[in-house]
């Protein structure tokens, strides 16, 4: 049986950028025109007044005549995003994007490393959280139907596990509108044939769904009892392990970015561990706030997964850009020329101790793992960041 999880974030537009404006946490907000154009995104307390993405901004001003409408930042969303998805991948491979803010994972293989599939579940809430800043909801059932339904029951910024005796119960009370696929149209065409639950559609035959509604019926008859064949379909995966930051605001304090890199490299060295790999080629690359990006890598003579080792190396490989009090936007570091754990070979030196900052770093780790992403930091990480 597999464990499939449905992941996203909530009100995604938004949620960024309440993420640099804590200000108006709080207020209703949109990302998208202030009296023109279309909503991409709304807080849930703009939602409450009837706002919706997709929404003409006119309409959504005169439903909401306080809301603050914020122009959108596709640079900074689509950044978050493959952070996002980074994470995903080093829960499991098994990961198919949706859209920039969604993916189904499937995590059969990952529960024996991992845990439970709730626990797996809370994790990625709590990277995702302590990473990039932003809430999102996870559904988790045995198909990708269930899963999806699962994370919308949970939203906002929650968990439902739907384990495969609990289908039924959580399916058939719902609506047939929550069905994928049915939209109004199709809707209409069920209620009209009495038909307004899942449990009354289940309770209908194949053939009668079929005569009324084609294949769609029988669609919706599998549906309805829980069944759903599709597999997760992985996208190619890269060999490679990466993180980026875009600052709140531009800077041009070197110190700081040197700070920024180190929590970079912290973010990329716990996903190789995670996902039991070493790599031996370290990338920076940074953003000037023209968007101009300038990037260079350096190979090391043996794989690491170290952080300070990282670290070390995108500071060096930063200081001989020799930018001259450049305005930074967004700092990134990725490693390559990945290898499994298990098949690498690190070159012992002479009056290395018996364990390293390897063992320690896997050991803080587990205690994130169990305790959360508080739990054990660095101390230059823990202040205020600018």
């Amino acid at each position: 049986m597999s464990i499939v999880m449905h992941v996203d974030m909530d009100a995604f537009y938004a949620s960024v950028e309440l993420r640099r404006r804590p200000e108006l946490r709080g207020r209703p907000m949109w990302v998208g025109g202030e009296n023109r154009g279309v909503v991409l995104s709304a807080t849930y307390e703009a939602r409450a007044f009837g706002v919706e993405g997709g929404m003409s901004s006119t309409r959504a001003r005169r439903l909401c005549p306080d809301a603050v409408a914020v122009r959108p930042d596709h640079d900074t969303y689509q950044a978050v995003s493959e952070g996002v998805f980074a994470i995903f991948e080093t829960i499991t491979p098994r990961v198919e994007p949706l859209s920039l803010d969604e993916a189904f994972l499937d995590v059969t293989g990952a529960v024996r490393r991992l845990g439970p599939p709730a626990e797996i579940g809370e994790l990625v809430r709590a990277m995702v959280a302590d990473e990039q800043g932003i809430p999102c909801s996870v559904g988790i059932g045995p198909t990708k139907f269930i899963a999806k339904l699962a994370s919308n029951a949970a939203k906002p910024n929650g968990l439902v596990e739907v384990p495969p005796e609990g289908v039924i119960p959580f399916l058939h009370p719902l609506p047939v509108e929550k069905i994928w696929g049915v939209g109004e149209v199709t809707a209409a065409s069920l209620r009209r044939l009495g038909l307004a639950t899942v449990a009354d559609l289940a309770h209908t035959s194949r053939a009668t769904l079929q005569r009324a509604l084609g294949n769609t019926g029988a669609q919706l008859h599998d549906l309805a009892w829980g069944v759903d064949a599709r597999p997760v379909i992985a996208r190619d995966r890269e060999r490679s392990v990466g993180c980026q930051e875009t600052f709140d605001r531009d800077t041009d304090d070197a110190r700081f970015v040197e700070t920024e890199l180190l929590r970079v490299a912290s973010r990329v060295a716990s996903r190789m561990r995670r996902a039991r790999v070493l790599g031996r080629t370290v990338t920076v690359h940074v953003r000037f706030a023209d968007f101009r990006v300038t990037q260079r890598s350096l190979t090391l003579p043996s794989p690491t997964d170290v952080t300070d080792e990282i670290h070390a190396t995108a500071v060096s490989l930063f200081r001989g850009m020799r930018l001259e009090r450049p305005r930074l936007r967004r700092v990134g570091v990725r490693v390559e020329g990945l290898v499994d754990l298990e098949q690498a070979y690190q070159q012992p030196m002479l009056g290395d101790p018996e364990h390293g900052w390897h063992d320690a770093e896997r050991a803080a780790d587990a205690a994130i793992e169990k305790f959360g992403p508080a739990a054990v930091q660095r101390a230059t990480l823990t202040g205020r960041r600018r």
